[in-house]
C-alpha cells in the first residue's frame, strides 16, 4: 500500500505522511531524514492548484495533534492510505470534539458476471 495518493486527497482517509526532515550535526553537516505522521485527513483545501494543502490530524498521549501539509511540496515525500473512513462532509473539523468511532467504507467486490459453465 505504499501508492502515492496525492491526488486523490479526500477528508477522512487515514493516512501515513512521509515528511523529509534536514538536521544539522556539530560538525555543521546536514542530513536527511524521512519522519512519519500518521493520523486522519480533516480538511483538503484549494484542489489541485500549487498552492493547494490538506490537514491531518492525530491524538497523541491525549493531546491532539494537526499539521498542515502542502501537496505539491518536495518536503512531502510521499503520501499512503491506510484506511477511508465515512464522511458527509469536505471539511471534517467535527472530528476535533467527536467522540464516537467513524464508519469504515467497504471496498466493493467486483464480482465476474460470465460464468465458466456457459461455455460449452
Amino acid at each position: 500500500m505504499s501508492e502515492d495518493i496525492r491526488f486523490r486527497l479526500k477528508s477522512g482517509m487515514i493516512v501515513k505522511v512521509h515528511q523529509v526532515i534536514k538536521d544539522v550535526n556539530k560538525k555543521g553537516e546536514e542530513k536527511e531524514r524521512i519522519q512519519i505522521f500518521e493520523g486522519q485527513i480533516i480538511a483538503t483545501k484549494h484542489g489541485n492548484e500549487p498552492g493547494a494543502t490538506f490537514t491531518v490530524r492525530k491524538v497523541s498521549n491525549g493531546i491532539g495533534v494537526e499539521k498542515i501539509f502542502p501537496v505539491h511540496s518536495p518536503v512531502v515525500a510521499n503520501i499512503e492510505l491506510l484506511r477511508q473512513m465515512r464522511l458527509r462532509r469536505a471539511k471534517a473539523y467535527f472530528l476535533r470534539t467527536y467522540k464516537k468511532k467513524l464508519r469504515e467504507v467497504k471496498k466493493a467486490v467486483k464480482v465476474d458476471t460470465k460464468t465458466s459453465t456457459e461455455t460449452k
